[in-house]
């Protein structure tokens, strides 16, 4: 049986505006919950992601987090990371801080937190360095999302990459292609079996809006993601690696979420160092709900 009395907190993130974008509920465990009893939650709430804050040292400003999807445990992912900071620091310090720690089980990670030139608190992520792992045929991926290979960007390579989770990087050349893709999901997994990767971001260079760089979408076999901050952390390493905008380092601005009603804007730091790529994934928080679990 559940616990009763723990805080929860609903936040839309990646989101210009509250009712936008990635939908996350935040639990603060004062209970002790167990593994079952957290995922039972996370089913029960069926967002994509419900995080768990389990322990704090506030003084160092290091929260504790656990991630679940409605079927599973998350290593990492973005848009928990970004929402359960925001919670953090307004619900459990109340105040304002430059940044704090999520101690998650793919590491350490740093939240820092500024101001968008409106006003809004922007809050940045510092993700860990992109792995970059096999590439692919466009006429294996395209026919998985019912496009043709002449729908594939194929100057730049079809990757697996990954900055805590792995996710396939598909370059689209349209945003004509990139709104009619549909998923086979069933050939897609079989696919995928063997491969580090089981999701894919696909993305074009047609963005809806002025001043937004690309436009991209992220499909599962139960959901379509409206915001997806570890996909974006590992197209950012991707973009830079293959200097996709002629340069070792990106600031820009992501589409996602429009076809689903969650339209959502994630922003895209990346730069190419000795050893490495330095990936930082920002967006803006809203807060929906406070409660406690009853």
């Amino acid at each position: 049986m559940i616990a009763l009395g723990n805080p929860l907190f609903i936040v839309d993130v990646f989101a210009e505006a509250k009712l936008e974008g990635n939908q996350l509920a935040v639990v603060v465990d004062r209970e002790g919950w167990s593994t079952a009893q957290m995922q039972k939650f996370a089913r029960e709430m069926n967002f994509s992601e419900t995080t768990f804050i389990t322990g704090s040292d506030l003084g160092k400003r290091v929260f504790k987090v656990r991630i679940f999807t409605p079927v599973g445990e998350l290593p990492f992912a973005g848009h928990p990371t970004l929402g359960t900071a925001y919670v953090a620091a307004g619900e459990l310090l109340r105040r304002d801080v430059p940044d704090l720690t999520l101690d998650l089980k793919a590491g350490m990670i740093p939240v820092t937190f500024q101001r968008a030139p409106d006003g809004q608190p922007l809050l940045w992520m510092r993700q860990l360095n992109p792995e970059f792992g096999a590439t692919h045929r466009a006429e294996d991926i395209a026919p998985m999302f019912h496009l043709g290979s002449s729908d594939i960007d194929t100057r730049f390579p079809i990757q697996e990459v990954s900055t805590g989770v792995w996710f396939y990087m598909i370059p689209l050349k349209t945003r004509e292609a990139l709104k009619r893709i549909r998923l086979d999901a069933e050939r897609f997994k079989a696919y995928s079996a063997d491969n580090k990767a089981k999701w894919p971001l696909l993305f074009c260079p047609e963005p809806e809006a002025v001043g937004n760089h690309l436009k991209a979408r992220m499909v599962t076999d139960w959901t379509e993601d409206p915001a997806t901050g570890s996909a974006n952390g590992c197209l950012a390493g991707y973009l830079v690696k293959h200097r996709y905008f002629g340069s070792p380092n990106i600031d820009i601005r992501v589409e996602q979420g429009a076809e689903i009603n969650r339209p959502s804007i994630l922003y895209l730091r990346a730069e190419e160092r000795k050893g490495g790529i330095d990936v930082n994934v920002g967006g803006k928080v809203a807060m929906v709900a406070r409660g406690e679990l009853a």
